[in-house]
């Protein structure tokens, strides 16, 4: 990746004249054409003719008024751009919109540039990147790797140094394996907070748009750019005060769950114990403390995402033009969907309740932690451990995320050093719902080792209270209001007293 592109840096060159943005993404543009043939992370990628409009646009405005003015960025093409065809990468879908999605729509408002349409796993089913007719993305780092999926071409674009940040989406983590694969931040925020209005379902109800950044403190900027209740997206939700962007900041003690020995998952990966164990021992220094964490009934949830009715989910996007068209959809898709339309409501209900009690055990274990830690993925998996064994493979690729949304929990991706033969290694730091900006503060400071001079703000802290307020009592709900949770209720000391001050009340 180029640090010419991080955001800071690249203002600072527009403002000194060092470049200016029609020579950047003209230049960008002729080497994504370059590179693009030996990565296949294009679709689309805009021509000059199309690109001029937003230049113009920017020639027109000054930088002080756009906070991301002249910033490249890449969309995955599942997301629309006005004007632009949207694939989902499968030609036989295809549709031009007339109007970009809401969250593209923003970072244009805001600046931003759009460079192209990335290539993903057909329909966004799979984490792996190589289920496309455009070709398979291969590794930034690694050639004999998949860039990871289904946001397969857009990490590429980071990573390769051809965006700032691109945009992807996440079902069951597909923002998150391929940043821990390219060696990038992936932040899948909380369900709702950033509009999914102009994106391709996968799941409807599950699915969330990420970003792909270089570092903590750019994904920490982006969202607070544009996570915004949407009027057009039915499961937008606001963002709490608490998670905006004075949220970001300096990180100080902290409880972090570690998962039990037995729910540890590497594959075979010799590699992989040590450096999650490294990563439990940095989160320490930065002054967290490790509790080990049960992480069964989160596996358990993630088994319902392709086990229970979810696919059934997925099969009302894909369903019609697979069963019309047969040969326009990948055979591994339909092998995904051929339990669709076999869901019953009664099957739909019963997986719903057994989700619903699954989601009350998890969410008492994260009541009292900050966060919990996991490896991104438990081993990397070769393109041709792919071409054998492609559901296993994929499978293994979502242990530690097919969970996350259907338990309603904010997650970030963060680089964690590289394996010996160069390709990179993550973890994953994923919390309560709306503590989207103090994950990304951990994620900063464990990236980093310096954090900036403003203190993170928790969604959640400790406090003892008495009086009115005490569990039952006539103002107990102004705590209920705002999300509290009774961990301990205790008495007095025998030795404690009350008194009355003179000129009281």
């Amino acid at each position: 990746m180029k640090d010419t592109l991080r955001l800071e840096v690249l203002r600072a060159r527009y403002l000194s004249g060092q470049a200016s943005p029609r020579s950047l993404i003209l230049a960008l543009r002729e080497q994504a054409q370059a590179l693009n043939p030996d990565y296949n992370m294009f679709i689309h990628l805009l021509s000059i003719e199309e690109l001029e409009p937003y230049l113009a646009a920017l020639e027109a405005r000054h930088i002080d008024d756009l906070p991301l003015y002249g910033v490249p960025f890449a969309i995955k093409d599942n997301i629309d751009l006005a004007g632009i065809p949207t694939t989902a990468a499968c030609p036989a879908y295809a549709y031009t919109p007339a109007r970009s999605s809401t969250v593209v729509q923003r970072l244009i408002e805001l600046g931003a540039v759009p460079l192209g349409k990335t290539n993903l796993d057909q329909f966004a089913t799979g984490l792996n990147g190589t289920r496309s007719p455009y070709g398979a993305c291969t590794n930034s780092v690694l050639r004999e790797y998949p860039s990871g999926g289904s946001s397969a071409g857009s990490p590429l674009t980071v990573a390769l140094g051809l965006a700032s940040f691109a945009l992807g989406t996440d079902t069951a983590g597909s923002g998150r394996v391929p940043a821990a694969l390219n060696n990038l931040v992936g932040l899948k925020a909380t369900k709702g907070l950033i509009s999914t209005a102009g994106v391709v379902p996968a799941c409807r109800t599950l699915d969330c748009v990420t970003t792909f950044t270089a570092t903590a403190a750019e994904a920490s900027r982006l969202l607070a750019l544009i996570a915004a209740r949407d009027p057009r997206d039915e499961y937008s939700r606001a963002n709490p005060g608490w998670n905006d962007a004075t949220a970001f900041g300096h990180v100080n003690a902290f409880r972090f769950g570690v998962p039990r020995a037995q729910d540890l998952q590497f594959f075979g990966c010799p590699e992989g114990p040590g450096l999650f164990d490294a990563a439990v021992e940095r989160l320490q220094a930065m002054g967290g403390t490790p509790v080990a964490v049960d992480l069964s009934p989160f596996l358990e949830a993630a088994r319902l995402l392709y086990e229970g009715p979810w696919v059934a989910e997925r099969y009302s996007v894909v369903g019609e033009l697979a069963r019309t068209q047969p040969a326009a959809v990948l055979p591994v898709i339909h092998a995904v969907l051929a339990k669709g339309p076999a869901v019953t409501g009664v099957e739909t209900f019963r997986a719903h309740y057994c989700l619903q009690a699954l989601k009350a055990e998890c969410d008492h274990v994260m009541a009292s932690l900050d966060c919990v830690l996991t490896p991104t993925i438990g081993r990397p998996v070769t393109l041709a451990e792919l071409a054998a064994e492609p559901v296993l493979r994929n499978s293994e690729l979502g242990y530690y995320t097919n969970f996350m949304n259907l338990l309603d929990y904010a997650a970030v991706a963060v680089p964690s050093g590289r394996m010996a033969n160069g390709l990179p290694w993550g973890i994953t730091l994923f919390g309560r719902p709306f503590t989207d900006q103090y994950l990304l503060s951990l994620a900063n400071a464990y990236q980093a080792g310096n954090t900036p001079d403003n203190a993170a703000r928790h969604d959640q802290t400790r406090v003892v209270v008495c009086g009115a307020h005490l569990d039952g009592l006539a103002l107990n709900w102004q705590l209920r209001q705002r999300g509290a949770t009774l961990l301990e209720a205790t008495s007095s000391s025998p030795k404690y007293r009350l008194y009355a001050l003179a000129g009281g009340r």
